[in-house]
């Protein structure tokens, strides 16, 4: 696949208006305040993208079409009343499917719910608070399980840098949409790596932030103490403004982080304020395989950009906790959990009444689980951020692996395939610390390659900040995937 610069931010298609093309949150945010586009222009080209990208992509599982213009032509009346709603006023946003939004079902990327939720879920809440327009859902494997969006109702979900690739997972659909200039950003949720990992093989910047530091309701929580909700972006300064946004615990959930010290935008728009200690390790935290040679060989290469910025680099490798023990047991249960909603479980596929059926029985053992996490964390993160300010390690094995995936397997089966690609990223759930996934390249075959940021607790602030930093120093957000073989 050949790769395309990006155009500057004041490219124009014509005469003075924007090239939407894969505007940023940051720039279309800035259009409409400035009048230079309306929410309505901002709506009509994501859906005229979407009319012409997803019939192959398969990233949306419901577009929004009739209430995205109404939402549009009302955020700009209230602007020419004089008023914006809130920092992403017009900005078209996508949901991954295992949110709450009124009127449509939580399917959570299967076939085994049709009634439609009757209100938002509080993330969703607070973008529309904030003045986005939820375009539509985006496309997830059943349940989240598995990091391949593939389900026995919808198909395959594409990778718009290879349609032979898959997107990774959970979070496909939300990759395919954001790679795709289809939106600028979509929510996603992470509980295994599912924000980080489609990241990676779509050439994002996916951030999963602290356990608690955004709202899972009306969820008390996700897979019990592993899952989060954000954005996937192009760039890192969107994903700071749709998390500033999100940001912050409600009543009904099980954790709250607290409050960070300043914005995440700001964080985003200032460099580190001195040089950071920072360790690069590449075992395999989980025993899955290797990372390959070109995803090493990028690792290496960054290590050269941050000597250039002038940060302290070393390897070593950590003493990892053994996490695999606890991670399963959440996860059946939490599955477990979610199954037991639906309307009509008969129409589950045959891998997801696998898990279930462990998940009940697992169910006794998760607090118990959650426990020895809690203890793991303590025992490992103060000795590993002690002399360390970012621990940087692969975010997947490799670039994105051909779509099929879980096509004829069952549940263990499907269980192998999936713990070798979240086999970095999963740690970082059981311990509840923040992790990002940054692109750093692409192989000579257009696939981007990805590096996970790992911070301390409550350290989204450092991550943001270096990845920023990086992105400025060698901007990945310039590159765009060739859609000519996609473009209807």
């Amino acid at each position: 696949m050949t790769i395309d610069a990006m155009p500057s931010p004041h490219d124009t298609a014509s005469g003075n208006t924007p090239d939407l093309d894969f505007a940023t949150v940051a720039q279309q945010r800035d259009w409409v305040a400035e009048g230079t586009v309306t929410a309505r222009q901002l709506v009509e080209h994501s859906l005229a993208r979407i009319d012409a990208l997803d019939d192959t992509l398969n990233a949306f599982a419901y577009v929004l079409r009739r209430a995205a213009r109404r939402e549009a032509d009302l955020l700009d009346a209230e602007q020419a009343a004089g008023a914006l709603r809130g920092p992403l006023h017009g900005v078209p946003v996508a949901i991954k499917d295992e949110n709450d939004v009124a009127g449509l079902p939580t399917a959570y990327g299967g076939g085994s719910v049709t009634t439609p939720a009757p209100e938002d879920s509080e993330v969703v809440r607070r973008l529309r608070a904030a003045g986005a327009i939820i375009i539509g859902k985006t496309r997830m494997p059943e349940f989240g399980i598995w990091p391949f969006t593939e389900t026995s109702a919808h198909g395959w979900t594409r990778n718009p840098w290879d349609i032979l690739r898959s997107t990774a997972g959970s979070s496909g659909g939300s990759a395919a949409a954001v790679a795709s200039g289809m939106v600028a950003a979509a929510i996603g949720g992470d509980g295994g790596g599912s924000i980080r990992l489609p990241s990676s093989w779509c050439g994002l910047f996916g951030l999963k932030t602290q356990r608690g530091r955004s709202a899972t309701a009306p969820n008390p929580d996700l897979w019990k103490s592993l899952g989060v909700l954000g954005p996937l972006t192009r760039t890192v300064l969107d994903s700071a403004l749709v998390n500033d946004v999100i940001r912050g615990a409600a009543p009904t959930d099980r954790f709250d982080a607290g409050e960070l010290p300043g914005s995440l935008e700001e964080a985003a728009s200032t460099p580190p304020a001195h040089p950071l200690r920072i360790q690069f390790a590449v075992t395999n935290p989980m025993g899955g395989p290797k990372a390959d040679a070109l995803t090493l060989k990028a690792l290496h290469r960054l290590d050269g950009w941050l000597t250039e910025l002038g940060h302290e680099v070393r390897w070593e490798e950590p003493d990892y906790p053994k996490v695999s023990v606890p991670f399963t047991t959440q996860v059946a249960a939490g599955v477990a959990e979610e199954a037991s909603r639906v309307e009509h479980p008969d129409l589950l596929e045959r891998r997801t009444r696998g898990l279930v059926r462990l998940g009940r029985l697992a169910a006794h053992r998760v607090r118990a689980a959650e426990a020895r996490a809690e203890a793991l964390a303590n025992a490992f993160l103060p000795g590993l951020f002690a002399s360390t300010d970012i621990l940087i390690t692969p975010t997947t094995p490799g670039p994105a692996q051909q779509i099929g995936r879980l096509e004829g397997l069952g549940t263990i089966g499907s269980t192998r395939r999936a713990g070798a690609i979240a086999s970095y990223t999963a740690i970082w759930n059981v311990l509840g610390n923040p992790a990002a996934a940054l692109p750093v390249g692409c192989t000579t075959a257009g696939l981007p390659l990805s590096a996970q940021l790992v911070g301390p607790p409550a350290g989204e602030r450092t991550i943001l900040s270096l990845a920023a930093q990086i992105e400025r120093a060698h901007p990945w957000d310039r590159r765009r995937p060739d859609l000519s073989a996609v473009e209807l």
